[in-house]
């Protein structure tokens, strides 16, 4: 397998057995200095007890050194000297009668390493190492004594390291033997304590592969949930949560939208089939034309509308922000709405000036459908009222008028996609049912809301709350 394909493989590898190897990989590290640090200081350890050996025999030769006549008396008394070594078969020695450059007495190791000991400096307090012809190991000491008549002897004692090398030797071989089989089970622990730890993960993932269109109500229990999953189970019911919400909001926009767009369809139909059931003259069929353009045009509206709200809670079209001025633009519209409003009799009031932070064209399509609602049920003769507002946190903009008043329990509803309060009337004025479902949309999109009150026998207020100058900009 190639270096390229154990990669891909690994990034594919399932959590536990990732976790697996990296404990394994951290393992490693961390008992391999740890075997460095213990082989240094055990090193160390037979090194500075080789040292304190050699220089305890170096004490107890200058004892003997001092009861010996002369150098020629030292042959005699071989046999102190040997009491010397005996237990320490590791340890050599060799005097030396440096006024007669003879050699007094030696050991084999010692005549073989004798070129390296001639080479040491004369310090008594001096230890120092090599390796002997032999392949081994060896710490010696030199220095100079002096028998009873005050004659000097210089002796040499080296210390075979053999033991020493062979416990290092020893060390390194129990390690590279039990080193993969504690890697194997740190990986194996490591691997057996993820699986367990992720189980709430594969309940996750039971669950997503159960949902679907007639589960989306199921959700995640955090009973008996680890601490860092609990989190994670929160924002997987939200997301449930908000899937849910929004196939049921499809379902009703799906069924709401062929619901209406099932009547002007029908209408179009029919009225095609009466004017082909019989012979018709050129005026009978202008007529059935004109009324089929009409409802083609409402139809049109409606799918456009559709659009716009489609658009506008998707987020399709970046909004292009620029400081606009509600009491300017409400005065325009309400210029613009002045012949539909003379003709139901009503007049329409602008009071007040305050800038926001907004989209012009959807702040003039929001005040558009708010003021046109209000013309269209206000009663004749009375005055629609538009009124800006400035607030500490919030600059709002409210159309009031005087006519039929919205029952409490529509109230909650009215800004729904397709609800009207009295359906018959709303189709007789050519509406859509859409209007103020687009209010919602373009408040939501900036960050403000919309709302409505009525009372009985009073004024019927929809309220535009935008947030402030600061907060729309940021």
């Amino acid at each position: 397998m190639t270096p390229g394909r154990s990669v891909a493989s690994l990034r594919h590898a399932s959590l536990a057995l990732r976790i697996a190897l990296a404990s394994a990989l951290f393992g490693l590290i961390v008992v391999g200095g740890a075997i460095v640090v213990g082989y240094v200081a055990l090193s160390q350890q037979l090194d500075a007890r080789s040292s304190a050996e050699l220089q305890g025999k170096r004490d107890l030769l200058l004892h003997i050194l001092s009861e010996i006549p002369s150098p020629a008396a030292i042959r005699n008394n071989r046999h102190r000297f040997g009491d010397l070594l005996i237990g320490h078969d590791e340890l050599h020695l060799m005097l030396v009668d440096p006024a007669a450059d003879t050699t007094l007495a030696f050991s084999d190791i010692a005549r073989q390493s004798s070129t390296a000991l001639e080479s040491m400096p004369d310090d008594v307090n001096s230890v120092q190492s090599w390796t002997a012809l032999t392949a081994s190991r060896l710490s010696a000491i030199r220095g100079m004594g002096r028998v009873a008549n005050g004659q000097s002897i210089r002796f040499y004692i080296s210390l075979d390291r053999r033991h020493d090398s062979q416990l290092l030797a020893g060390f390194i071989n129990a390690t590279l033997v039990g080193l993969p089989l504690l890697l194997m089970a740190i990986a194996i622990g490591a691997w057996l304590i993820a699986r367990t730890s992720l189980a709430p993960l594969r309940h996750f993932n039971r669950l997503a592969a159960l949902i679907g269109a007639e589960t989306l109500g199921q959700r995640v229990s955090t009973a008996g949930l680890p601490m860092e999953l609990v989190d994670l189970a929160d924002e997987f019911n939200g997301m449930l949560e908000r899937i849910d919400t929004g196939y049921r909001r499809l379902q009703e926009f799906s069924g709401d939208l062929a619901h209406e767009m099932r009547t002007p369809v029908a209408t179009l139909l029919g009225r095609t089939q009466v004017a082909l059931s019989h012979t018709r003259t050129v005026a009978d069929l202008q007529q059935v034309l004109e009324g089929n353009v009409e409802e083609l045009d409402r139809l049109s509206r409606l799918i456009s509308d559709m659009l716009f709200i489609a658009r506008a809670e998707g987020h399709e079209n970046p909004m292009q922000l620029e400081d606009v001025d509600l009491g300017h633009e409400a005065s325009k519209i309400a210029d613009y709405l002045s012949l539909v409003a003379e003709e139901r009799g009503v007049s329409v009031d602008v009071a007040g000036s305050a800038q926001v932070r907004a989209d012009r064209i959807l702040v003039q399509r929001a005040i558009t459908n708010l003021v046109n609602n209000a013309i269209r049920h206000a009663l004749a003769g009375s005055v629609v009222r538009v009124s800006v507002k400035v607030e500490a946190e919030h600059t709002r903009l409210v159309v009031a008028n005087v006519g039929e008043s919205i029952p409490p329990a529509h109230l909650e509803r009215i800004f729904d996609r397709f609800y009207r309060v009295d359906s018959g009337r709303a189709r007789t004025d050519g509406g859509t049912g859409l209007g103020l479902a687009i209010v919602r949309s373009i408040m939501s999109a900036h960050g403000g809301h919309v709302t409505a009150q009525s009372e009985p026998g009073g004024e019927t207020i929809f309220t535009l709350t935008f947030p402030s100058a600061a907060a729309g900009a940021a």
